[in-house]
């Protein structure tokens, strides 16, 4: 692959980041502007801005031909591209369902620092050079260390923030680590030259593997893989809701844009290898995010675990290793987003009205709000994956890979897990359309924003279920460059 010399056009790739960049400059210059009248507007601004350039994306910065520019650091292709559309999305929905959370809802650097963290993560699915990975990590993650403790008045905020940066720079020194082997050994820094020159200087086989490892510990914890995954349940209970939508959908999405790339472009030669390593890390992160699931009180916590059980279904389609496999990985997580999004929509809207994240006081709540309770029904059906939701057809999918590829026993495990998730999210919507509550006559109030929110994440895991077929096509072009 040829590095192409640069030309003013090749800014229409990197034109969203510049964009995010001056977004994240106008909230900090507002925030400062109207300092003393401080209000919901910052969101506005923020997920009118987001969108905008969600549009401009769609519009302007389509990939024509693939090709690595502005010195090698970035990859213009469809993989990016799409990656970019879902992180920018989420953002901006993350941002809307920001206006109800206490403590953020009208801080600037709040709203800067979200923003900052998207532009990492668009870096981050279009990196093809180790240094601007590194770069791209770094610049998404020290925004989210300091946004999960952003409650300083709050201890278990402020405990996710501190677990979130111990955790987070252990595994970032040992990927550092890993990377600082595979330029030793190859001389090369970007990511698509790695393969070539590990080849010409003969590594063994097993030193490869040895740098894929440690690469993998740094990926692994963007994606909340087992062993990587403890900081997850501490982080997600404790940091703002709004942002622990944002980990949980963009973080998530943008570790695997990260981990598809890499693993597919350095590591050709010893694709069996890594391939079954993913596959017991995929049978492991399901099983550990299904099973302690079932024990928790705490909704956010169990969305925890289920965030992590999904990390292991999405891994499949990495596992399989064909075009199929690497499709059903991008529409797995475009599912996922939206559905979480909307799951975490609806924690947001009941705490802020009974001020409790507890699953037993989602008691009556279809009573209280049959909206509110419908949303939250879509929702988890589709993340529990079933018919004619999306959440179904992206499992399908992902385990059709499996099967194809010959893992026919790791589908298996898939299917078995769907089931044990089924169950504790069923546990939840008995809660919320069988209990009764003394508190069941008083109503639980959705912002018109809100239930805008929750609608068009609900209609999209409906459409996406129900018209599977174009969704697979556009996700089968953008995956056609890795192979």
């Amino acid at each position: 692959m040829t590095i192409a010399s640069f030309e003013p056009a090749a800014l229409l790739a990197v034109l969203p980041e510049i964009l995010l960049l001056a977004l994240a400059g106008l909230i900090l210059t507002l925030d400062m502007i109207f300092r003393d009248r401080r209000g919901t507007y910052l969101s506005w601004v923020t997920s009118a801005g987001l969108a905008a350039i969600l549009v401009v994306t769609l519009v302007y910065s389509r990939p024509g031909e693939e090709q690595l520019i502005l010195g090698g650091m970035v990859r213009e292709d469809w993989l990016g591209f799409a990656f970019k559309v879902v992180l920018l999305f989420a953002a901006a929905v993350t941002a809307l369902l920001s206006q109800g959370v206490e403590g953020v809802r009208d801080r600037g650097e709040y709203y800067a620092l979200l923003v900052v963290a998207t532009l990492g993560m668009n870096l981050m699915a279009t990196a093809a050079d180790l240094i601007m990975l590194f770069l791209a990590i770094e610049t998404t993650s020290i925004p989210l260390y300091v946004l999960a403790g952003f409650l300083k008045g709050d201890d278990k905020s402020t405990e996710s923030g501190l677990k979130y940066f111990f955790f987070g720079a252990l595994t970032s020194a040992v990927m550092l680590y890993g990377f600082s082997l595979l330029y030793g050994f190859s001389g090369e820094t970007n990511i698509y030259f790695l393969a070539e020159g590990m080849r010409a200087g003969e590594v063994s086989p097993w030193l490869m593997a040895a740098m894929a490892a440690l690469v993998l510990v740094g990926f692994g914890f963007k994606i909340s893989a087992a062993p990587f995954h403890f900081w997850a349940p501490d982080v997600y209970e404790g940091a703002p809701t709004s942002i622990t939508a944002f980990i949980s959908t963009a973080s998530k999405a943008a570790g695997f844009a990260v981990l598809v790339r890499f693993m597919m472009a350095a590591f050709p030669a010893i694709e069996a290898q890594w391939s079954l390593l993913l596959a017991i890390l995929a049978a492991a992160t399901m099983t550990v995010g299904n099973l302690i699931a079932l024990v928790q009180s705490n909704i956010k916590r169990l969305l925890a675990f289920s965030s992590i059980s999904h990390a292991g279904y999405a891994l499949i389609g990495l596992v399989a290793l064909n075009h199929l496999g690497s499709a059903s990985l991008v529409f797995y997580l475009a599912t996922y987003v939206v559905t979480n999004l909307a799951a975490f929509g609806v924690v947001i809207v009941f705490a802020r009205t009974a001020g409790s994240d507890e699953i037993a006081d989602y008691a009556a709540l279809s009573r209280r709000s049959p909206g509110l309770a419908l949303a939250l029904l879509v929702a988890l059906l589709s993340l529990g994956g079933m018919p004619p939701l999306a959440g179904f057809v992206a499992k399908f999918y992902v385990f059709a890979a499996a099967v194809e590829a010959g893992y026919i026993w790791l589908a298996f495990l898939g299917v078995l897990n769907s089931i044990v998730g089924l169950y504790y999210y069923l546990t939840i919507l008995k809660v919320v359309y069988l209990y009764r509550s003394e508190d069941e006559d008083k109503p639980v109030p959705v912002p018109g924003v809100y239930a805008a929110a929750l609608g068009v994440c609900a209609l999209l895991i409906v459409a996406i279920g129900a018209l599977s077929g174009p969704w697979l096509e556009w996700a089968l072009r953008v995956t056609g460059g890795l192979f």
